[in-house]
C-alpha cells in the first residue's frame, strides 16, 4: 500500500532524481508530471508494456532506470509489479514468473556468471538493458536464451527510453554487429529529436526535462551508414 501511494504521488506531483554524476557531482533533476506522462507512454510503447504485464524490478528506484524504465509506466496502467533488491541467483529462479525486467549490464553479467544461466529459459521474457554501455557478447548470450533483449540509451534528463534497438533473434544481432563501428551500440530507434554537434549528442523532445530546448548530453556519439547510434565516450 505504501508503494502504491508513493507511486501515485510521483505521478501527481513529479519527483527529483539524481543524475549519474559521470561528468561531475550528482545533481537533482526534477521530473514534472507531464514529462513523466510522456516518458511513460514511450516506455510502454517501445517495451510492449500493458495492464497484463508483470514487472520484476531489481534496479534501485532512486535512479531513472529503476523507477522510470518500467516500474512507473507499468504502475500507471495497473500492471503487476514486484520490487526486490538484485540477486543474480534469485533472479534466475524467479524471472519466469514475470514478463518484463530492466537490468544494468553489471546485473546481466552477474546473471550470466551463475550456474543457473546455462539452462535458463527466457522465452517470452522482455529484458531491457541500459544505464551503461552494453557489449555484444552479453546481447548474444541473452538472445540465445530466447528473450526479447532491448539495448537502451537514456539519461536522467531524457527518457529513459530515448534511443534503443530490440533484438529477438541472433540473425539480427550478428547483422548489427557486422556493421558496427567504434564504440558501443545505443540503438537505431529514436523517441526524441537528435543532432550531433561538436561530436556530442544533443537531444530535445517531450520526454526531456528541458522539453523543446536542445540538451547537450556530453556523450561522444557517431552514427554508422545505417543510422545506428554508437557512444564512443564522454566529453571532458
Amino acid at each position: 500500500m505504501k508503494l502504491k501511494n508513493n507511486l501515485t504521488q510521483i505521478l501527481k506531483n513529479g519527483i527529483e532524481l539524481s543524475s549519474s554524476g559521470t561528468t561531475g557531482p550528482q545533481k537533482k533533476i526534477y521530473q514534472s508530471p507531464l514529462k513523466l506522462k510522456n516518458s511513460n507512454e514511450v516506455a510502454r510503447e517501445c517495451q510492449k508494456i500493458s495492464s497484463k504485464s508483470k514487472i520484476y524490478t531489481v534496479c534501485k528506484l532512486e535512479h531513472a532506470g529503476g523507477l522510470l524504465a518500467q516500474t512507473l509506466p507499468a504502475f500507471e496502467v495497473g500492471a503487476e509489479i514486484n520490487i526486490e533488491n538484485f540477486n543474480a541467483y534469485k533472479f534466475c529462479k524467479k524471472i519466469k514468473n514475470y514478463t518484463h525486467t530492466h537490468l544494468t549490464p553489471n546485473h546481466a553479467e552477474a546473471i550470466r556468471l551463475t550456474k543457473s544461466f546455462k539452462n535458463l529459459n527466457l522465452k517470452d521474457i522482455w529484458i531491457t538493458c541500459g544505464s551503461e554501455p552494453v557489449k555484444w557478447d552479453l546481447i548474444i548470450d541473452f538472445v540465445r536464451k530466447g528473450c526479447s533483449f532491448m539495448v537502451n540509451w537514456g539519461m536522467t534528463e531524457i527518457g529513459p527510453c530515448a534511443i534503443n534497438t530490440i533484438f529477438k533473434d541472433l540473425e539480427k544481432v550478428y547483422e548489427y554487429k557486422k556493421r558496427a563501428i567504434k564504440g558501443t551500440l545505443m540503438g537505431d530507434k529514436t523517441y526524441c529529436d537528435t543532432k550531433i554537434e561538436n561530436k556530442t549528442l544533443h537531444v530535445k523532445g517531450n520526454i526531456s526535462v528541458y522539453e523543446s530546448k536542445w540538451f547537450d548530453t556530453k556523450d561522444l556519439v557517431k552514427m554508422n551508414k545505417n543510422n545506428d547510434f554508437y557512444i564512443q565516450g564522454r566529453s571532458k
